[in-house]
C-alpha cells in the first residue's frame, strides 16, 4: 500500500477532477476514501487508485455494465 499523501488540490489534480468536486464528494460519500487529521483532509494514492479502479465501465448503462469484465481487465 502507497503512503504517499495528497491534500485535496493534489488529489483532485491526480484523479483529474476540481477541489470543488472533490469537497462535495466528501459530503456526499461519492468520492474516494479520504484521512481526516484534525481540520486536514489527506487522500493516500492508494485509496486514490482504488476508487479509479471502481469506476472502470464496459458500457454506458448500469444494466449492460460487466464490473466483473472490467475488474478483470485492471
Amino acid at each position: 500500500m502507497s503512503s504517499e499523501k495528497f491534500n485535496t488540490r493534489e488529489a483532485a489534480a491526480y484523479i483529474r477532477k476540481s477541489p470543488s468536486w472533490l469537497n462535495k464528494s466528501r459530503m456526499s460519500g461519492s468520492g474516494p476514501v479520504y484521512l481526516k487529521v484534525g481540520a486536514t483532509v489527506l487522500y493516500l494514492r492508494s485509496d486514490l487508485d482504488a476508487y479509479l479502479n471502481g469506476t472502470r465501465r464496459t458500457a454506458i448503462y448500469d444494466f449492460a455494465n460487466d464490473n466483473a469484465k472490467a475488474q478483470a481487465a485492471a
